[in-house]
Order: C-alpha cells, then sequence, then structure tokens
C-alpha cells in the first residue's frame, strides 16, 4: 500500500506541492494565533481563558476549512486538466491507470495537508491555554507560554526552509521569526494608538 501511494505521489509530483502547501499553511496557522494571542495579551480587559481558546479554536477551523476546500477545488482543476493533456498526447483513455487514480486521489490528500497543517499548528500552539483551563495551576503564564510556542514554531518552519532550499538553517529560522517579530510590533503599535 505504501509502495503504491508513492507511485501516485511520483507520478503525479504531488510530494513538493504537499511540502509547499503544509509550509504555508503551517505558517499561516502559525502567525494567525500568533497575531490572535497578542491581540489579546495587549487588550488584556479581564478577557476569560475559555473566550480566548474560542477565539482561537475559530480562526484554526476557518483557516483548516479554508485551506481544504480551495486547494482540493483547485487541484482537482489542475490534475484533471493535466490528466487530459496526458491522454490527449498518448491517444488514449488514463482514467483506469495509476495516472487516472493519481488525478482522483492526491487533490483529496494535497487538501488534506492543506487544511490541517495550520490545524495542527494552531493546536500546538493552543496547548498552553488547553492546558490551564483544565489544571489551572500547571501554567501561571498560559498565554505568555503560548505565544512563545507560536515563536518557535515560527522558527521551526523557518529552519525546514532552509533545509529544503539548502541554505543555511539559522539564518532561515532568524528570517521567519523576523516575520513573527514584525508582527508583533505592528500589533503593538495598531493597540497602542487605539
Amino acid at each position: 500500500m505504501f509502495k503504491y501511494f508513492q507511485l501516485l505521489f511520483s507520478i503525479s509530483h504531488s510530494e513538493l506541492i504537499a511540502r509547499r502547501y503544509f509550509v504555508v499553511n503551517g505558517f499561516d496557522g502559525a502567525l494567525t494565533m500568533l497575531g490572535l494571542l497578542m491581540g489579546f495579551y495587549l487588550n488584556n480587559d479581564a478577557i476569560s481563558l475559555h473566550m480566548l481558546i474560542n477565539a482561537c479554536m475559530g480562526a484554526a477551523i476557518a483557516l483548516s476549512a479554508s485551506g481544504i476546500s480551495s486547494a482540493y477545488i483547485s487541484e482537482c482543476a489542475e490534475k484533471k486538466q493535466e490528466l487530459k493533456e496526458l491522454e490527449n498526447a498518448m491517444i488514449t483513455d488514463l482514467q483506469g491507470s495509476a495516472h487516472g487514480q493519481a488525478a482522483r486521489f492526491m487533490p483529496f490528500i494535497i487538501a488534506m495537508v492543506n487544511g490541517l497543517a495550520p490545524l495542527i499548528f494552531a493546536l500546538i500552539i493552543m496547548l498552553p491555554l488547553m492546558l490551564t483551563q483544565r489544571l489551572p495551576e500547571i501554567l501561571s503564564y498560559p498565554v505568555e507560554t503560548a505565544i512563545a510556542v507560536a515563536f518557535c514554531l515560527i522558527f521551526l518552519l523557518g529552519v525546514f526552509i532552509g533545509k529544503i532550499s539548502h541554505s543555511f538553517w539559522l539564518w532561515a529560522g532568524f528570517r521567519a521569526m523576523l516575520i513573527a517579530l514584525t508582527t508583533t510590533v505592528i500589533i503593538y503599535i495598531i493597540s497602542i494608538h487605539k
């Protein structure tokens, strides 16, 4: 079964697409959570942990649903077009072949990667909040801890991007952190000028 999936990924060139979607939407999820957390943190008008978790969860689910549906629609169209072009070049029907199965199956896999990446990253970032809600004594500063987790994940995504592009991993991680820091500075500036 694993070899069959490898074959489908290989003939459809979907591995690179899935990896790119994972990184891009994982980054979106982490940065969105960081933005929400910073917004709540800077305007701490006695907002409950429950409300913060609900807001973060709502954003994570919306990002996930958007990622799944948009990727599925676009990848279905792309894979159908690629299959049609291959059928025209070979002057044969490929619906029952491995190429046909890849054209039908890979959009679903890519869509799931695209949609689950931001949800997974958001849930990891929200973990300190959810743990504190269940066990209040476990963390004294759950929001600050969640913000630190977001920065760590964004740095690790940068490192991963550096490994993919064969550039210096530390510099790639710091570049990603710079984006996160810039985002937090903008949120801070906006919050103090309200």
